[in-house]
């Protein structure tokens, strides 16, 4: 499967999510899309992410920028982070990982002296048109939604 480039259409996405729907990408044509990819529901790092995504929704919002979250867990692991943490946009659920694969994030990591696959931490911004504009790879969360959120302001 190819990498996704900057400035070439982004993947196309359709996967349930938690608003109970199967939810694609094409829904938000004509808005910009910030599209980050974490491992798992209520791991430490992974709400912190979650919850800053949530602080800086508002000015998300204002730069017409839609927030979707996407990981393995299932919809109703992702319903009750939802809960925990009054998160304010849409999870998406890809226990089948065809957006992890699509999007070139699903990789061999090391921990503790262990190999496995997992999902590594990346965010992605899309454009009106459905382009790539934008992508941060194995991000730390410090400071992360902030470079986001000034690349969004500066797409038109």
């Amino acid at each position: 499967m190819p990498i996704p480039e900057i400035g070439k259409k982004a993947p196309a996405i359709k996967l349930p999510g938690s608003n109970g729907e199967e939810v694609s990408l094409q829904q938000f044509k004509g808005r910009k899309i910030v599209l980050f990819f974490y491992p798992q529901d209520e791991t430490p790092t992974c709400t912190t992410e979650a919850c800053e995504f949530r602080d800086a929704f508002a000015e998300f919002e204002e730069t017409d920028a839609v927030v979707i979250g996407i990981s393995p867990d299932s919809v109703a692991s992702h319903e009750k982070f939802i809960g925990n943490h009054k998160l304010p946009y849409l999870l998406l659920a890809d226990e089948k990982l065809k957006a992890c694969k699509a999007y070139d994030v699903w990789k061999m990591k090391k921990l503790y002296g262990r190999d496995y696959m997992g999902v590594v931490r990346s965010t992605f911004l899309i454009d009106r048109k459905g382009k790539l504009a934008g992508e941060w790879r194995n991000i730390r969360v410090k400071g992360h939604i902030d470079k986001v959120l000034e690349a969004a302001r500066k797409l038109p």
